[in-house]
């Protein structure tokens, strides 16, 4: 598969062709650590990753609240997100109470990537 860099026209594509992604969590609360494979792509993760964007991906789990913390020399960020965890390890119901599948929805958010300059 060829890079993602060397794509001819504007397109859309999943994070997980620029990134790779870490959880962790505390309570009901998420931490998704996020880093560009290539430095070059971090502007990009930086303009489109946003906590909007990401507030919204988590929406349906009754995420409350995205902050956003910036790792420029990691080409990273570090995403935080409030009750997203329906009640943490101790007390949800669901099968992934620690959030570590979570950064796989994440990685499927899309990102357009700009289109080449013209020769």
């Amino acid at each position: 598969m060829p890079p993602v860099t060397e794509v001819a026209t504007s397109a859309s594509v999943p994070l997980h062709r620029l990134a790779h992604a870490r959880a962790g969590d505390k309570g009901d609360r998420l931490n998704l650590a996020l880093f560009a494979y290539a430095e070059r792509d971090y502007p990009l993760l930086v303009e489109q990753v946003t906590e909007s964007r990401v507030l919204a991906l988590f929406a349906h789990r009754g995420a409350s609240r995205v902050r956003r913390y910036l790792m420029p020399g990691l080409a990273g960020m570090n995403l935080v997100i409030d009750d997203v965890l329906q009640g943490g390890v101790n007390g949800a119901l669901n099968l992934d109470g620690h959030g570590k599948t979570l950064s796989f929805l994440l990685l499927g958010m899309e990102v357009v990537l700009p289109a080449p300059p013209e020769s």
